[in-house]
């Protein structure tokens, strides 16, 4: 069963989208055509693919009608995002960046359906082991690194109080450590599991939940990772990033954590290297097309969502626009590629 889930594949072809308007809170979102539709009913009922964040004015015809400015979209596009028949999670990478309270979760929950599920990023103030210049530049120790209380009360407590049934997934993505801290690799996974054993149990509330781990140093992985992720009842976050090995030589930490569930994290093409998001943006302008498409990620990637959905567990797969050019069309390509196998 395993060697079934993460084989080499080919990609499915890229579909064609036919935009019109249904107006959503202000926002009006492009109307599927029939084969959007049919695509969308063909996937897994288990699979939720989405984008990292919605406020990309460049998807008009793919998720907007028209061009709204990117202001407009971050207060009002997310009712015309959950329309898109494919769309069915969205990480809150905002929550990264400065920790959001239980309104504001609520707040997000009450503009989606019931089947719908967010992905939610850990507040850099637990989740990085630096404390950062606005360049990104780590300039001291951040006291506050894993510590548990503050990841329960920050970040898991608010968002399982105002997302409720419809959280999807937590996700601790760890900054790139300094290698100080990956010296002592047991004191870090000491550390790691403390926090992680500190949180309320998530399935309580939100049954489909899954509590997950990124890292960004692939001095991360081993059995002893495995070991700590299992204890835990967490799983690991395929980071799809140029900071990691590529998806195939991750995908013994998902081997040795099967069975269960799959989160995904397709952030950003490997050709731009571990610092290549600046020059992603540059090339890519307004995430309207892909520009680098990825056939090796996608048809991989493809096959352990098939082989997840199909044993019956949640797989949460978001991409961001920077992994090919598109965030959508990439969440059609790879939905293609999903139906695709037998």
């Amino acid at each position: 069963m395993q060697d079934s889930l993460f084989p080499d594949a080919v990609p499915a072809p890229l579909a064609s989208v036919l935009p019109s308007r249904r107006r959503a809170g202000g926002v009006e979102a492009a109307t599927p055509s029939a084969r959007l539709l049919a695509l969308g009913e063909a996937l897994p009922a288990t699979l939720r693919l989405g984008t990292s964040s919605w406020n990309y004015p460049g998807w008009v015809g793919s998720v907007w009608a028209q061009d709204y400015a990117e202001a407009t979209l971050s207060k009002k596009g997310l009712r015309a995002y959950v329309r898109h028949p494919l769309l069915r999670t969205v990480s809150l990478d905002r929550a990264f960046y400065r920790p959001l309270d239980a309104g504001r979760y609520a707040a997000y929950a009450a503009q989606v359906p019931d089947d719908f599920r967010f992905v939610v990023k850990a507040p850099s103030v637990v989740a990085d082991a630096l404390i950062r210049g606005e360049d990104g530049r780590g300039l001291e120790p951040n006291p506050n690194f894993l510590d548990p209380k503050l990841a329960v009360h920050a970040y898991a407590a608010p968002a399982l109080e105002g997302l409720g049934r419809k959280l999807g997934a937590l996700v601790f993505q760890l900054s790139p450590l300094p290698e100080a801290l990956l010296h002592d690799r047991a004191a870090l996974l000491r550390r790691l599991a403390a926090m992680l054993r500190a949180l309320p149990d998530l399935r309580a509330t939100a049954p489909d939940a899954v509590l997950a781990v990124e890292v960004r140093n692939a001095a991360w992985l081993g059995p002893d990772f495995v070991a700590v992720l299992r204890e835990c009842g967490a799983t690991y976050c395929l980071g799809l990033h140029a900071k990691m090995p590529p998806i195939a030589e991750q995908l013994p930490i998902l081997r040795a954590l099967w069975p269960g569930p799959l989160v995904c994290r397709w952030n950003l093409h490997r050709r731009h290297g571990a610092y290549g998001y600046e020059e992603a943006k540059r090339l890519y302008g307004a995430f309207d097309r892909i520009v680098d498409a990825d056939p090796q990620t996608r048809a991989t990637l493809a096959r352990v969502i098939k082989g997840t959905a199909a044993a019956g567990w949640p797989a949460y797969v978001t991409i961001g626009n920077k992994a090919e050019g598109s965030a959508p069309l990439s969440a059609l390509a790879l939905a293609e590629a999903v139906v695709a196998l037998p």
